[in-house]
């Protein structure tokens, strides 16, 4: 399972002319579903994306986390963070999911993130999403349950 990771000022998301989520300071989290992911990658993810400390204190250092600072997280299914494009110039996605998994596991991350208290806002899935950030900082952090990086 991979993340993005953007610490924003604020952030949302629209289907069509509609907004179907908006957080403000907090992250966006852009999640992509490897095939073989499962509940555990989820939990890994809820847990680090809570940890980490990329907020400013009181003497601008990231010193604080998402908890500290009562911040928003708008979550985003995005199957393209698998994409391998080491060969040739399309990129392949036969390492995403299924939907129906990626979807399941989704979902799950987006209520293990809740129950930690955290306001979370969702995309659509499967939707053509726009999706509006104001990265802050700009911080921008990548994380995979597989620690390949």
């Amino acid at each position: 399972m991979r993340a993005v990771i953007q610490r924003v000022t604020d952030a949302d998301v629209s289907v069509g002319n509609k907004i179907t989520g908006a957080i403000a300071k907090g992250y966006v989290v852009l999640l992509g579903v490897e095939d073989g992911d499962t509940e555990a990658d989820a939990d890994y993810l809820a847990e680090k994306i809570t940890g980490l400390r990329v907020f400013e204190d009181n003497e601008e250092k990231m010193n604080l986390s998402i908890m500290d600072v009562e911040g928003e997280i708008l979550s985003i299914s995005q199957f393209t963070l698998l994409a391998d494009a080491r060969k040739g110039r399309r990129p392949s996605f036969v390492k995403a999911a299924r939907p129906e998994e990626a979807n399941k596991l989704y979902l799950y991350l987006n209520e293990k993130l809740r129950e930690k208290g955290i306001k979370v806002e969702e995309g659509i899935f499967r939707a053509e999403m726009l999706v509006r950030i104001n990265n802050d900082g700009p911080v921008t952090i990548l994380l995979d349950s597989r620690k390949l990086f």
